[in-house]
């Protein structure tokens, strides 16, 4: 790939925008390697499993990355056979931990989605959790050794408090004795080099024996070891240097477990930053409102609205292109600022992210090329310091591509043939646009040569294209018109600035009848255009009339349908009432007679009664069955995306269709939630416009479903003790019904009194079986983990 191409087509601001948005250090260092391919099945996997994480987020929502650092480095240290810290050793277990969450989020999103290139990512990952315990168990969420680490680490610090504590003693009743207060500068005790002393004044020096461990910075004060405690110090010395031994033997074993898995955590924190860096790109494709192209090697391009990624989405003007098919050349005429250079950047840009992977800011059924090779020639480029015109510089450009173009190229020239005289840069423009012409490459070229504009017009495989201009406003609207070249507006924009009309038609002399012919054709072809679009639009709005007609009249006949299957059901069930009531007083009699043949010895026979019975039963009509729901015709009603619909197991509730999937179903979005739906139970809603009364509400039950976008973390900070319960009993009935195991609470340390609320109604509540505050990593005291039934 041309390197000065992805300069000059702003790749690398692309590239910082997917950095921006990584989780990890990990992913950031993948997206910093990010570079276009040039091969299609490579190009089709990256875009398949970007496509794979966006539904992942669209239905899980952002992947739990929380707290991954990049642990290679410890772990090649444990497995060289040093020594790791605590800290290291908890980000390890912070890492496993974290591992272990991301690929259970993949997991439960690949049961409802079905994400084959994810689950191949993720299935290596190992859950090294019998390590990640016992580092847990070892060192405390600040990194200190805990004394539960080994009985003889707690046996150790249990005696150093026992000696501390009578070191102590004995220096307090020695500072106590009032002799002895006179001599001290203060009444404390402190310690130097990790044995006791007391601040001596130096006058009494002689007074003390023992041993001097400092002195203040004047001199006055000597920090002085009494003889009475020299024993105690030197036992706890002694204790001490078995404490730190201890501590260093249950590091190291800890670091020899961690070492003996080095190659396959290492192998993890690989995996783990690719997975970072996927969804990454699926981010980025939402913030972008950016979609899927469909990928070819074949040259075929096909951009519908297509809009350039680093300019605001509110001010952008986006623009239609199609290349490959009937011709591989555009040259694109128009005025200066009316976009044709931000067009050519838009193609080119767009075209490198497809080929690295990622969704572009374009429509729906966009169709981009993986390109052997994109070159661009834009802008200005003039160099002082190099002696190079505007003309020169474009020139070693071209020249250094014209080498490298091949049938797979696509080629971008700005300004072609500027910079030199008129007609001798026009005609060295056509050369250079046949010789590329002939090579087979795809190429859009803009230029201000009206003699380019004819030989597109008689060359086969090359179009014209305008920037739309609106002599009436004297502005460009940034509209690309593809077929329509474009007009010099000199006269017109002159005539409307207020130019007297004599200046400007002895102007229109000079130009030679030829060029004012051209201009006549382009302007009567403009016109043509806009009579059509203007056409095109009453002809969509006539179409769009003719739909709700329809969609009227199959509402009316659905509604007599119900009102008649309702009015067949309420007799129905008259009928079975008034035959129920029969049956039951024909019970009655049938006991009577049984009773009165058992008192008077009558041979009532049992068989007779029996059929009695059940000729009765079979007198009761049964519920007529509801026929599905069928569109005039006998055909079935056609739900797509986007319609807006009714749940009759609802009681019709209203929603829109988010997306179809198999199955004869489809996703459908009713308020907050979205649900699974059979298409046989959806009816097509449209709004009458003659209804003067807003439809009464109806109760209806809501199922939630397992396509909910249920979080594994609830952040409480900032809200009340009152609200911050509300939100919590929601969101675990969200979880349970999820069947998440796990959740995580954040509600911050301030003065406990949230947490303290939040873990009182924890406890109380039926899903949860315990809870605990967050481990080191985790969140600590600031975040409650509760484990669910």
């Amino acid at each position: 790939m041309n390197a000065k191409a992805l300069h000059t087509l702003e790749y690398d601001k692309i590239v910082q925008k997917l950095v921006a948005v990584t989780a990890t250090s990990l992913g950031r260092e993948e997206a910093e390697k990010l570079y276009p391919s040039q091969e299609l099945r490579v190009v089709q996997r990256r875009l398949a499993v970007t496509d794979e994480a966006s539904k992942a987020i669209s239905l899980k929502g952002a992947p739990p990355f929380g707290g991954i650092t990049d642990v290679r480095a410890s772990l090649y240290r444990a497995k060289l056979g040093g020594m790791l810290q605590p800290a290291e050793l908890m980000d390890i277990a912070q890492f496993i931990m974290g591992a272990r969450r991301l690929n259970r989020f993949i997991a439960l999103a690949d049961d409802e989605l079905t994400l084959p290139l994810l689950t191949d990512l993720r299935e290596p990952l190992t859950d090294f959790k019998q390590l990640e315990d016992e580092i847990r168990r070892c060192i405390d969420e600040q990194g200190d050794v805990l004394d539960s680490a080994s009985p003889e680490l707690a046996s150790v610090r249990r005696d150093i408090r026992i000696n501390a504590g009578r070191a102590r003693e004995k220096l307090e009743s020695l500072i106590r004795s009032s002799s002895v207060q006179k001599m001290l500068q203060d009444a404390l005790i402190t310690q130097r080099n990790d044995r006791y002393v007391i601040p001596v004044k130096q006058e009494y020096r002689a007074h003390f024996g023992g041993i001097v461990h400092d002195q203040s910075g004047s001199g006055a004060t000597l920090f002085i070891e009494p003889e009475a405690v020299v024993q105690m110090n030197n036992k706890l010395r002694e204790l001490t240097l078995k404490e730190q031994q201890e501590v260093e033997r249950i590091l190291r074993k800890l670091t020899e477990a961690a070492g003996e898995r080095a190659d396959l955590l290492a192998g993890d924190v690989d995996l783990v930053g690719q997975l970072d860096f996927i969804f990454a790109k699926a981010s980025l494709a939402h913030a972008m409102f950016a979609t899927l192209p469909t990928i070819n090697d074949e040259g075929r391009l096909y951009l519908r609205r297509a809009r350039h990624p680093l300019i605001d989405a509110k001010n952008v003007v986006p623009i239609d292109i199609e290349l490959g098919d009937e011709y591989s050349a555009i040259i694109v005429t128009g005025p200066n600022t009316g976009g044709k250079t931000v067009s050519l950047k838009t193609i080119g840009l767009l075209s490198l992210m497809a080929m690295s992977g990622l969704f572009v800011p374009a429509d729906e059924g966009s169709r981009l090329c993986v390109f052997d090779g994109i070159y661009a020639d834009i802008g200005d480029e003039q160099s002082i310091e190099q002696n190079l015109s505007t003309f020169s510089s474009h020139m070693t450009n071209l020249i250094s591509m014209l080498g490298q173009v091949t049938s797979r190229s696509l080629v971008l020239l700005d300004e072609l043939g500027a910079g030199t005289d008129p007609a001798e840069g026009s005609a060295l423009a056509i050369a250079i646009l046949e010789h590329l012409h002939r090579i087979g490459c795809r190429m859009i070229a803009t230029t201000h040569y009206s003699e380019l504009k004819a030989y597109a017009y008689n060359r086969a495989g090359i179009i014209n294209a305008s920037m739309e201009f609106d002599v009436a406003t004297l502005r460009p609207t940034y509209r690309l018109l593809v077929g329509v070249p474009g007009r010099s507006n000199a006269f017109a924009i002159a005539e409307r600035l207020g130019l007297p009309i004599g200046i400007i038609e002895h102007a229109r002399g000079e130009v030679s009848e030829d060029e004012l012919k051209v201009d006549t054709m382009i302007a009567s072809l403009e016109q043509d255009r806009r009579t059509a679009e203007s056409e095109r639009q009453l002809a969509e709005r006539l179409r769009r009339d003719v739909e709700k007609l329809q969609l009227q009249m199959q509402e009316d006949r659905l509604k007599f349908s119900e009102q008649k299957a309702k009015l067949i059901d309420e007799a129905r069930e008259q009928a079975r009432l008034s035959i129920a009531k029969a049956k039951r007083e024909a019970e009655e009699i049938i006991a009577d007679l049984r009773k009165l043949a058992l008192d008077e010895g009558a041979s009532v026979k049992e068989h007779k009664l029996i059929d009695a019975r059940k000729r009765l039963e079979d007198a009761i009509p049964a519920p007529a069955t509801r026929e599905p729901r069928v569109a005039t015709g006998g055909k079935a009603v056609k739900i797509s995306a986007g319609d807006e619909v009714k749940v009759l197991s609802l009681g019709g509730q209203r929603g829109h269709v988010v997306e179809l999937s198999g199955n004869n179903e489809a996703f459908v979005q009713l308020g907050i939630m979205k649900m699974k739906v059979a298409l046989a139970d959806l009816e097509p809603f449209r709004q009458q416009a003659s209804s003067k009364s807003k439809p009464q509400a109806q109760a209806t039950v809501v199922k939630r479903t397992r396509d909910d976008n249920i979080r594994t973390e609830l952040d409480l900070r900032g809200t009340t003790l009152d609200e911050a319960i509300m939100e919590v009993d929601r969101f675990l009935d969200e979880a349970f019904l999820s069947n998440l195991g796990q959740v995580y609470v954040i509600h911050g340390k301030g003065t406990g009194a949230l947490r303290t609320g939040i873990q009182e109604f924890l406890r109380r509540h039926k899903h949860v079986k315990s809870y605990r505050l967050g481990n080191f990593g985790e969140g600590g005291a600031g975040v409650t983990i509760a484990e669910l039934h």
